[in-house]
């Protein structure tokens, strides 16, 4: 089944709560929507990146890598942001395609449907002397 597009901006910052899968040339975003729906793509490519041609021809060269393989990786019911790095530019079509296939198929694996809390936020109460305990305060 081919992937629908992310279009709105909320869409887009919903999926920021998922899972993220880092490397080189680019990283993933993906949130289990939880509807088994068709999954949803959305590409962010930002200006330092480069000029409106090499962010143009990077955007082109994901959705085709998309297009011609990576989909059939994508699980249902998941949204995914694949935002860009300009490294992406001098990567091998076809070693762009294995990367994001690879990316995507770990996703629909074991992924959690949200970010935790790092462990040390969750077992550190107010008054323990952390990092968020108020400086002001002198006696």
């Amino acid at each position: 089944m081919a992937p629908d597009k992310l279009r709105k901006r909320a869409e887009f910052l919903a999926a920021r709560k998922g899972r993220r899968l880092n490397g080189p040339f680019f990283f993933v975003e993906a949130l289990e929507r939880g509807d088994g729906a068709a999954p949803r793509i959305g590409l962010t490519i930002t200006k330092k990146v480069g000029g409106a041609v090499e962010r143009n021809r990077i955007r082109r060269r994901l959705r085709e890598a998309i297009r011609l393989g990576a989909q059939a990786d994508m699980a249902p019911g998941f949204d995914y942001v694949v935002v860009a790095r300009r490294e992406l530019l001098g990567l091998p079509f076809e070693a762009l395609k294995d990367e994001l296939s690879r990316r995507f198929a770990r996703t629909g694996k074991d992924a959690p449907s949200a970010r935790s809390a790092r462990p040390d936020d969750r077992a550190r109460s107010v008054g323990e002397g952390g990092p968020h305990q108020d400086k002001r305060r002198r006696s």
